[in-house]
C-alpha cells in the first residue's frame, strides 16, 4: 500500500512589513543619497571650471573664485557657501547655482557670473546667467571643459564690448539686469 502524502500545514513566513515611519525614513535616506550625489557632482564641475578658467585667463595669478550666487563677496573661495544649496538644512535635491568672481581689471575689479546647474542622469547642464547652456558628460572631459572655458571668456569679453558699443551709439539705457562688479582688495 502506498501512503498518501501527508498534508502538513506549512506556515508561510511573511516578510514583516515596514511601518509608515520606516517607509518615509527609507525614502528620505534615498533622497539624501541622491541630493548629496547631485551636490558633489555639481561642486566638482564648478571647481574644475573655476580652476580651468583661472589658468585659461591668467596662469600667473589667482583670478577666479567660487563665490555665493547672491550678496556681497570678496576675492576668495567660499567653499560650500558658494552654492545655493548651502544653509538650507536638509540638502535639497534641486538644481544648484553658484557664482564665479572673475578678475576683470588690473585695479582689482571682479565681476560675478552666476551659473545654474542641473544633473540629469550622466549629464550635467550648466547655464550662464540667461545665456548659453553647456552640456557636460560626466565625468567631465577636457574637450567639453575647454569649450566651456572659451565660451565663458567670450561671454565676459562680449559683455563689456557690447555695452561700450551701445554707449558709443547712444543706446546704452536698457532695462537689463547687470552683473555685480565690485572692487575688492587683492593680495596678488
Amino acid at each position: 500500500m502506498s501512503k498518501a502524502p501527508s498534508k502538513e500545514k506549512k506556515s508561510k513566513k511573511t516578510k514583516p512589513t515596514k511601518n509608515r515611519f520606516q517607509q518615509i525614513s527609507d525614502a528620505a535616506n534615498l533622497y539624501g543619497e541622491r541630493s548629496f550625489n547631485n551636490y558633489a557632482q555639481i561642486r566638482s564641475v564648478a571647481e574644475q571650471v573655476r580652476d580651468g578658467l583661472c589658468e585659461y585667463l591668467d596662469s600667473e595669478r589667482k583670478c577666479v573664485f567660487l563665490v555665493p550666487p547672491q550678496g556681497a563677496f570678496v576675492s576668495q573661495n567660499y567653499g560650500s557657501a558658494a552654492f545655493s544649496a548651502t544653509g538650507k538644512g536638509f540638502l535639497p535635491l534641486e538644481p544648484i547655482s553658484f557664482g564665479l568672481a572673475v578678475r576683470v581689471s588690473e585695479s582689482g575689479d571682479f565681476m560675478r557670473m552666476v551659473l545654474h546647474c542641473r544633473k540629469e542622469g550622466d549629464h550635467l547642464y550648466m547655464q550662464v546667467e540667461e545665456d548659453r547652456t553647456y552640456d557636460f558628460d560626466l565625468p567631465l572631459n577636457e574637450t567639453e571643459l575647454n569649450a566651456c572655458l572659451e565660451g565663458l571668456f567670450q561671454y565676459l569679453l562680449h559683455w563689456f564690448k557690447d555695452r561700450v558699443e551701445r554707449y558709443d551709439h547712444g543706446n546704452y539705457g536698457s532695462s537689463d539686469i547687470g552683473f555685480d562688479i565690485q572692487r575688492v582688495n587683492v593680495e596678488n
